[in-house]
């Protein structure tokens, strides 16, 4: 699943929609679907909202193109927090009959070597397993706009937030997510909380269910402003491999 749903406001200077965005001439949310079947997805749902109609031709195109079977889901609000469009997502996949799934923000691109070691990572003792990078004072991290995660130091989260006031790792944006993901983000709903997804993770972490997975040195990349574009359209051809040949 590939959470595609926001205005992008800090890309606006170079697209008017963050997804359809190319990175070194491959629009990102192209450079996901790839990287998600790369990483051994038989189907990719795609939680559209801004620009819906845009984002969801360019995706019948891309499945025609490709023979990679792309599946949109409309949320309702796209202007709701990001644990909404998991909602809508999550819906999706089961109707489609599936259950685990990969999850991906849309300006998140990977080391293929991530996802695939990711989508291997589900065990019964967790309801969600997240993507996080030690590597916390990287050049490559935003600082401003990260996620950061505290760990037990055995592999499960503590706290996950923006503004937590101590932590370990980052959250790379990449997550094998279980049916308990969303019933985590209803139930912090039900509790007042404005349904992030972090808000959904703190829940599962509360009740000892949130994983982690060091991504041991791979590259990763959230592109979400115009400095960290500059960054992928230098780099990721190089570490994404196949996906540019």
């Amino acid at each position: 699943m590939i959470i595609a749903a926001g205005y992008g406001s800090r890309l606006r200077d170079l697209s008017d929609s963050k997804p359809l965005t190319p990175v070194a001439g491959i629009p990102l949310i192209e450079l996901g679907v790839r990287q998600a079947h790369a990483a051994g997805a038989r189907r990719v749902v795609v939680v559209t909202g801004h620009e819906a109609e845009r984002l969801e031709s360019f995706l019948a195109e891309l499945t025609a193109r490709t023979g990679i079977e792309v599946v949109p889901a409309r949320v309702a609000d796209w202007s709701l927090p990001n644990g909404h469009s998991v909602m809508a997502g999550s819906a999706k996949v089961r109707e489609l009959g599936g259950s685990n799934y990969l999850l991906m923000m849309a300006d998140h691109i990977f080391a293929v070597e991530i996802l695939s070691r990711l989508a291997h990572a589900d065990a019964a003792d967790r309801g969600v397993t997240l993507a996080v990078d030690v590597r916390t004072d990287s050049p490559l991290v935003d600082p401003d706009d990260a996620t950061w995660v505290q760990t037990d130091g055995q592999g499960r989260i503590r706290a996950i937030g923006k503004t937590i006031p101590e932590f370990d790792v980052v959250d790379c944006g990449a997550f094998l997510a279980t049916p308990e993901l969303a019933e985590a983000i209803a139930a912090a709903i039900a509790a007042g909380k404005s349904g992030s997804l972090s808000d959904g993770m703190q829940h599962l972490a509360d009740q000892g269910r949130a994983a982690v997975m060091e991504v041991a040195g791979a590259w990763w990349l959230d592109v979400d402003d115009p400095r960290a574009h500059a960054i992928a359209e230098d780099q990721a051809p190089q570490h994404l491999g196949l996906l540019y040949a």
